[in-house]
C-alpha cells in the first residue's frame, strides 16, 4: 500500500450515537462522514464488522463468521425509510443507554424489527433484482452460514460438534433435509444479511463521495464454533470428532507469566498451501468489498504462531510453529496487486517478522502511548524513530484513552513526557498534545481515537485485554462530537501537512 500524508479517526460503528441503543449504519454514521470531511480527515477506521455474540462478550474479534455482517449494525431508521417497518409500531425499549451499549436489550429489539421487515419483504410481489444479485454474488459463504445459524438455533446454541454426527460431518443427505425443514429460517437470515450489505454499501458510497476511505480490520484467527470451521474443518487442526488438537495463544512475557490462551483452533497451513490459500484469498476479497484498507490483526502469526496443545490450562507449554508467510503473500499479491493492507506489528517481534514486513513493504503501526518511560533510544514508538511507511496512533482500541493512560502513568513516564516536550504539562492538555504529536510525525497516516480528540478519560475505554467486563460497549454522545471544532481540526491537519493544499472545506 502506498501511503499519502493524511489523517483519520478511529471510532467503531457501535460507538456512534443514536436512539436505538447501539451505533448503526443510519443517519448518525452519515453525519460522522460529514464531520470527517469538514475536519480534514481522509480515513475512518473501524473494527471488524462480523457478527458478535454474547457468549464472547460481543467482541468483534470473536465471530461465528469471517464473511457475514453484524445484524446489530442495521439501522432501524433506514429500515423505515425503505418501507420495511413503521417505527411507530416498534418504540425503542426502556433500559437503553445513551453512552453505553446494552447488548441483550438491543439484540432482542433488533430481532423484532428483522422479523417484521422480513414479513413485509415476503408480502411484496415480484422479483427483487438487488436481492437476487446479492444471493448470487455471496452464495459461496452465505448458504452455509445461514444453514449454520438455523441449525445452531435448532440445537439451542450448541457448538456444531455437539450436533447429530450426520450434520456435524456435513453428510449431504442430512444437509439437504435440514435445508428443507429450516427453509424459512434460512431465508430470513439471508434477508438480514442482504439488509446489512445494502446499508453498508450506501454508507461506503457516501464516504467515497466525500473523499473518505474506510479503514477496516481482519482478525487472524477464527472461532471453532463458526460456520467457517464447520464448513472447512480440513483447514484447521482438528481430531476425528472435529475438536481442536491445538489452539492459539501467545507465550509468557513480561506482562503475563503464563502467556495468553486464546483457545481458537489453529490453521493447518500445509493444507491451506496445497489449496493455494483459497479460503484466505476469499476472506480478504470479502473484506475488500467492505473496506478500502485492511489492517491485518496479529500480523506476526504470518511468520510464526504460538501453538498450544488442546486441553492445556495456560499457554506455557506451547511452541512456535512457522507459517509460510512469504509464499502466502506472494499469492495474495497476485490477487490484490495494490496490497491495500496494514500490518498490526505491535509487541515483541523477531527477524522473520521484519523480513516479512520488508518483503512486501507493509506499513506498520506506531503507538505514542508506548513511546514514553522507556530509556532505550531504539524504542520504535518514540517519534524520532518513526518512518513514513507507518500509521501513527495516540492509542488503539486496546489501550486506555490518552488522558486515562496519563492519569495512571508512573512518575518516570510523566517525567519523560515533560522532558520530551520541554515543559510542564497538565492532565487536561495531554490529549491535544499527543494529537499534535501524532500529526507532526513523519508517519504517513495519523489515526486518532475520537476519545482523544474530545479529551475523554478512562471511562471511555473501548477494550481492556484480558478482561471480559464492560468491553466494546462505549458510545459517544451526540453532543460530544465536536462539530463546532471541525474548523480548528481542519486547520491542525492543514498545519501539519495532512490536507491537500488545493482542498477546500465543504
Amino acid at each position: 500500500m502506498k501511503l499519502k500524508r493524511s489523517s483519520g479517526i478511529l471510532l467503531h460503528i457501535t460507538s456512534l450515537p443514536g436512539k436505538f441503543g447501539i451505533g448503526d449504519l443510519g443517519p448518525e454514521a452519515h453525519k460522522f462522514l460529514d464531520f470527517l470531511k469538514r475536519s480534514g480527515h481522509k480515513y475512518w477506521q473501524i473494527l471488524p464488522l462480523n457478527p458478535t455474540d454474547g457468549i464472547y462478550h460481543h467482541s468483534p474479534y470473536s465471530s461465528h463468521s469471517a464473511f457475514a455482517g453484524n445484524p446489530m449494525l442495521i439501522s432501524p431508521s433506514l429500515l423505515e425509510e425503505d418501507g420495511y417497518i413503521d417505527l411507530e409500531d416498534f418504540p425503542a425499549p426502556s433500559g437503553l443507554h445513551e453512552g453505553k451499549v446494552v447488548f441483550d436489550t438491543v439484540e432482542t429489539y433488533k430481532h423484532l424489527l428483522f422479523e417484521a421487515a422480513f414479513s413485509t419483504f415476503k408480502s411484496w410481489k415480484g422479483v427483487n433484482p438487488g436481492y437476487e444479485e446479492f444471493l448470487l454474488n455471496h452464495a459461496s459463504w452465505l448458504d452455509n452460514y445461514c444453514l449454520y445459524l438455523a441449525l445452531r438455533h435448532r440445537y439451542k446454541n450448541a457448538n456444531w460438534v455437539e450436533w447429530p454426527a450426520a450434520l456435524r460431518d456435513r453428510n449431504p443427505a442430512a444437509l439437504e433435509q435440514a435445508e428443507e425443514e429450516l427453509r424459512d429460517t434460512i431465508e430470513k437470515e439471508k434477508f438480514v444479511q442482504y439488509l446489512f450489505f445494502s446499508q453498508w454499501g450506501r454508507l461506503m458510497k457516501e464516504a467515497h463521495n466525500r473523499g473518505i476511505k474506510i479503514f477496516g480490520d481482519v482478525p487472524f484467527y477464527i472461532n471453532h464454533d463458526s460456520a467457517d470451521c464447520w464448513t472447512n474443518p480440513e483447514l484447521f487442526k482438528l481430531n476425528e470428532d472435529k475438536n481442536p488438537t491445538h489452539v492459539s495463544g501467545v507465550p509468557p512475557d513480561m506482562f503475563s507469566k503464563t502467556g495468553q490462551l486464546w483457545g481458537t483452533p489453529v490453521y493447518d497451513w500445509e493444507e491451506l498451501e496445497r489449496r493455494e490459500y483459497a479460503w484466505w484469498i476469499d476472506r480478504l476479497r470479502q473484506n475488500l468489498l467492505l473496506f478500502d484498507v485492511v489492517r491485518i490483526d496479529h500480523f506476526r502469526a504470518f511468520a510464526a504462531y504460538w501453538e498450544v496443545p488442546a486441553g492445556e490450562k495456560t499457554a506455557i507449554h506451547g511452541k512456535w510453529k512457522k507459517t509460510p508467510g512469504i509464499d502466502f503473500f506472494r499469492v495474495v499479491k497476485q490477487h490484490f496487486p495494490k496490497m491495500p493492507f496494514i500490518a498490526e506489528d505491535l509487541g515483541v517481534l523477531d527477524e522473520p517478522v521484519y523480513e516479512l514486513l520488508d518483503a512486501y513493504n507493509f506499513p506498520g503501526m506506531k503507538v505514542l502511548q508506548f513511546a514514553f518511560g522507556d530509556p532505550n533510544r531504539g524504542n520504535p514508538y518514540i517519534p524520532y524513530n518513526h518512518s513514513f511507511n507507518s500509521i501513527i496512533y495516540t492509542g488503539t482500541h486496546d489501550n486506555n484513552t490518552t488522558l486515562g493512560w496519563y492519569r495512571e502513568a508512573g512518575k518516570e513516564v510523566k517525567e519523560h513526557v515533560r522532558d520530551y516536550l520541554g515543559r510542564k504539562i497538565s492532565e487536561e492538555e495531554i490529549p491535544e498534545v499527543f494529537h499534535r504529536m501524532a500529526l507532526q510525525s513523519v508517519g504517513g497516516i495519523a489515526i486518532i481515537p475520537l476519545q482523544d480528540i474530545i479529551g475523554l478519560g478512562g471511562e471511555a475505554i473501548m477494550n481492556t485485554p484480558g478482561s471480559t467486563k464492560g468491553n466494546w460497549s462505549w458510545r459517544v454522545r451526540s453532543s460530544e462530537i465536536p462539530m463546532e471544532r471541525s474548523h480548528k481540526l481542519f486547520k491542525l491537519n492543514e498545519l501539519y501537512g495532512r490536507v491537500d493544499l488545493h482542498e477546500e472545506r465543504s
